[in-house]
């Protein structure tokens, strides 16, 4: 009687978008969260251009890593985890294997403060 219940929805932030295949979780309009490389590679893939696969981590993970002590999301390691086994699988190669090892590249955006 009179009682309201409230279902508040807690969305899990996505700190990892992938990119590649012909597939990208972003995509061009989405600079201000992934950076200028991060949208333009994610547009690149979903127009069909041959992007390596790969992943970006959204410009958030700077923010929450700078108004939290120098932390990173507690569950940043396991969004990146997934992000490389699914470039693994997209190239079929696995990371730090001896036999046909998958080579990675990273790039740093321009964000002073993500270079500390």
């Amino acid at each position: 009687h009179g009682t309201a219940s409230v279902l508040v929805l807690l969305m899990a932030t996505q700190w990892v978008y992938n990119f590649g295949d012909g597939e990208a979780d972003g995509s061009a309009d989405m600079k201000n969260l992934l950076g200028g490389k991060g949208a333009n590679l994610a547009q690149m893939a979903l127009i069909g251009l041959p992007v390596p696969p790969g992943f970006t981590l959204t410009t958030e993970v700077c923010t929450h890593y700078y108004e939290n002590d120098q932390s990173y999301p507690a569950e940043l390691a396991g969004h990146v985890r997934s992000a490389l086994s699914l470039v693994e699988t997209r190239v079929g190669q696995k990371f730090g294997a001896a036999d046909n090892p998958l080579l990675c590249q990273f790039a740093l955006g321009h964000a002073p403060l993500c270079l500390a």
